[in-house]
């Protein structure tokens, strides 16, 4: 039992979470049987976490082998396990690398759900231009890419970007119109374009600090309290006083023009 001197023990990180992002159970499923149907041999994941959905995908695609590229090293730890009890572990690899100008393609299909970032040179701006453009470069020719990426529903009010992310502005994202526009110009044909419902956005934002909240609230006096508190604190303003219900997630479906 965790009592409130504990020192031995420390916050739990995104021990709730199946997925890193709002994806249900139902959309996962559906986003999976699509891109299993078209029978792919090699899946890229890009910023692949845990690779929840990688190894879903292999599940449903018996043929497929799997690659799944991240910084994070625990992430990527807790993807080998998973993959080990699945039985999986023989036709996934887990690579600790950063995902900008990889060489691992072309493939049939690659999984970007929430990662674009990882694609973008982090000393230029963001780029949902140049990330479609490398998407693209990635996957073969009738290939498929899985994107998830956000979008503004609306713009957002002033007030609004001032309780995002330091430095938010409205030129952060793209409409949805206008972000399937740029995959267009990118070389793809948008199979399928769907977005995160308010429910998918509630269960990931309290999944992803529900174990910190209840371990703070049983550690009130562990050296790492008062900061790991800030830290929550931070987050869930952002989401409540800023990009709740103005920020979208499109999940675009998208194949590779020949």
């Amino acid at each position: 039992m965790i009592t409130s001197d504990s020192t031995s023990e420390l916050p739990p990180r995104l021990g709730s979470l199946t997925f890193h992002g709002p994806l249900s159970e139902a959309r996962a499923t559906r986003l999976i049987e699509r891109l299993a149907a078209t029978a792919p041999a090699d899946v890229l994941d890009i910023g692949c976490g845990w690779g929840e959905l990688l190894l879903r995908v292999l599940e449903s695609a018996p043929a497929a082998k799997g690659t799944g590229i991240d910084i994070n090293a625990e992430d990527l730890a807790r993807g080998r396990d998973l993959a080990e009890v699945r039985g999986l572990a023989d036709r996934v690899t887990f690579v600790e690398e950063s995902a900008l100008g990889t060489d691992r393609g072309p493939v049939d299909a690659v999984l970007c759900l929430g990662s674009s970032q990882a694609l973008c040179d982090p000393e230029l701006p963001y780029d949902p231009a140049a990330v479609l453009r490398e998407l693209r470069r990635l996957v073969r020719p009738g290939g498929r890419v899985v994107l998830g990426e956000g979008f503004w529903e609306r713009t957002p009010t002033e007030a609004e970007l001032a309780g995002m992310w330091p430095g938010a502005s409205t030129g952060d994202h793209f409409s949805l119109g206008a972000l399937v526009d740029l995959a267009i110009e990118a070389g793809f044909r948008p199979a399928w374009i769907e977005t995160a419902s308010a429910e998918e956005w509630e269960e990931f934002e309290s999944g992803y600090r529900y174990d910190t909240e209840v371990w703070l609230a049983a550690n009130p006096a562990h050296p790492l309290a008062e900061e790991t508190r800030e830290r929550v604190d931070r987050q869930r303003s952002t989401w409540l006083n800023g990009y709740r219900r103005v920020l979208g997630i499109a999940y675009l479906t998208l194949v590779a023009v020949a």
